[in-house]
């Protein structure tokens, strides 16, 4: 643009030109708006492109991108971009293109999940994890001085995608796990939330109690001397202690080691173990704490390939079947994607009655007899670890004792009729017996005396083996 001062009539004038694409625009000082309008044409079209900011969304919620644009040129296309890896990849969600006035989805699969609102607004209509990250939101319009350059404007916004927890469990930490009778053991509580993103806010409670537990950076077994020590615990099994002794130890005072009177032994007689078939209980000793429980917690989250984490927290602390049997523990988690805190809760709880079955109901010599745990008078957590034995003698295979919820007896002999069956059940809380009787009958098909120690029928098939030899030697010889 030019401003020319040209001599006329003695006055001097001034005169406006400006240069748009080769042609001359002039206009007089006195056409002064004339010529601000020339100046105006030759100015180029102006863009701002804006995007208003969303707070976090939650899975399967609506989530509208507005797109915010100003211009004074023509509109030519509005692009929106979903930017992926860290912004090296652009790819094209939706198109509306203004010369045809059409619009349509570069979704996968030509599937059309987003609603063109506006020309420039997006909806979503079921939000998931993978719609986060960051958008884009491209303007183009025709340059209004040239008509055919096309003047580019974007903005973003990024799209924080919140999942709420999909589940959570509490679990014992190595259990079922022989625990000893005779010393204090530390427990450990696991509570497992997947699903979550952000990760969780988990935290234990104690008979609905927040418990005020020390940060553990490491697991228990990588410090040997994290657990507490003042406890007590004696070596002898509490149900076999004098009701006097028992009740000064749990008054304070001191244990009463005094031995007994010569010749009491002599005089009571001895003494033959009664087994009972009945459930006989008989729980752990009950160590005494001179103090409060100490907690220790340890809270790790891993992340999962949908883009949630799993987080697991875990409660560790010396157990005492004094206090802490039928004790309600819960795991609770706060989440920005809830509307109320989520929880899973277990009660401790030593093992007290099982019930067991044995198939089949009548036995007979030579069939296979199985004892297996049914159930428990109550619910036990954590889950107890079984044991089998028979008492007085060893199992029908030699072994001296079997782990697990079932005994299996092969082939069972005519022996065993009359043998007594221990089920041991412990948890770290205590432990329980059950005592169960084999009876077994005579089989019609098994003569008697024909099986041998181990049930199977030996008699017969020596028999049979003899004469078909021997049938055979007077077919040759004839």
């Amino acid at each position: 643009m030019q401003m020319d001062e040209v001599p006329k009539n003695n006055q001097t004038r001034t005169f406006c030109a400006i240069s748009i694409g080769g042609e001359l625009c002039s206009a007089s000082e006195v056409e002064r708006e004339r010529c601000r309008f020339c100046v105006e044409a030759w100015q180029p079209s102006y863009l701002t492109v804006s995007i208003e900011p969303l707070p976090p969304v939650v899975v399967g919620d609506a989530v509208t991108l507005k797109c915010n644009f100003k211009t004074d040129g023509k509109m030519r296309e509005i692009v929106w971009y979903r930017v992926t890896d860290g912004g090296t990849i652009k790819q094209k969600i939706f198109t509306f293109d203004a010369m045809f006035s059409t619009n349509f989805s570069h979704m996968e699969n030509y599937r059309k999940r987003e609603d063109l609102v506006y020309q420039s607004t997006v909806r979503l209509p079921e939000v998931r994890i993978s719609d986060n990250g960051p958008y884009e939101c491209h303007v183009g319009i025709y340059d209004r001085a040239t008509r055919e350059k096309v003047v580019l404007a974007s903005s973003n916004i990024f799209l924080n995608v919140m999942a709420p927890p999909t589940s959570i469990s509490v679990i014992a930490a190595d259990t079922p796990a022989p625990f000893s009778r005779y010393q204090a053991q530390n427990f450990t509580l696991v509570c497992v939330v997947s699903g979550g993103k952000p990760a969780p806010l988990v935290y234990f409670k104690r008979d609905g109690e927040p418990i005020e537990a020390t940060p553990l950076p490491e697991p228990p077994a990588a410090t040997r001397n994290w657990a507490p020590r003042n406890l007590l615990h004696r070596d002898l099994d509490d149900t076999k202690v004098p009701q006097s002794l028992a009740e000064g130890e749990m008054g304070g005072g001191p244990p009463n080691t005094a031995e007994p009177p010569r010749g009491l032994t002599a005089e009571r007689g001895p003494t033959a173990e009664a087994i009972p078939e009945t459930v006989v209980s008989r729980e752990f000793p009950r160590w005494v704490h001179v103090a409060e429980p100490i907690y220790y917690f340890r809270h790790t989250h891993v992340p999962i390939s949908d883009g949630t984490v799993e987080a697991r927290a875990t409660l560790t602390w010396t157990l005492n079947p004094q206090i802490d049997n039928e004790a309600l523990f819960s795991c609770e988690v706060k989440h920005p994607a809830l509307s109320m805190p989520m929880q899973s809760e277990v009660t401790l709880v030593a093992p007290k009655g099982p019930k067991i079955i044995m198939t089949p109901v009548r036995a007979r010599v030579g069939d296979t007899v199985r004892i297996l745990v049914q159930g428990f008078q109550n619910e036990v957590f954590p889950e107890p670890l079984f044991t089998w034995t028979r008492v007085g003698s060893r199992l029908l295979d030699g072994s001296a004792e079997h782990a697990g919820k079932e005994l299996v007896l092969e082939r069972v002999p005519a022996e065993l009729n009359g043998s007594m069956y221990r089920c041991t059940a412990q948890n770290p809380l205590g432990s329980t017996d059950t005592h169960t009787r084999l009876i077994v009958f005579e089989n019609p098909n098994i003569p008697r005396g024909t099986e041998d120690s181990n049930g199977s029928i030996t008699s017969h098939r020596n028999f049979r083996l003899v004469l078909a030899l021997t049938l055979t030697v007077i077919l040759e010889l004839t």
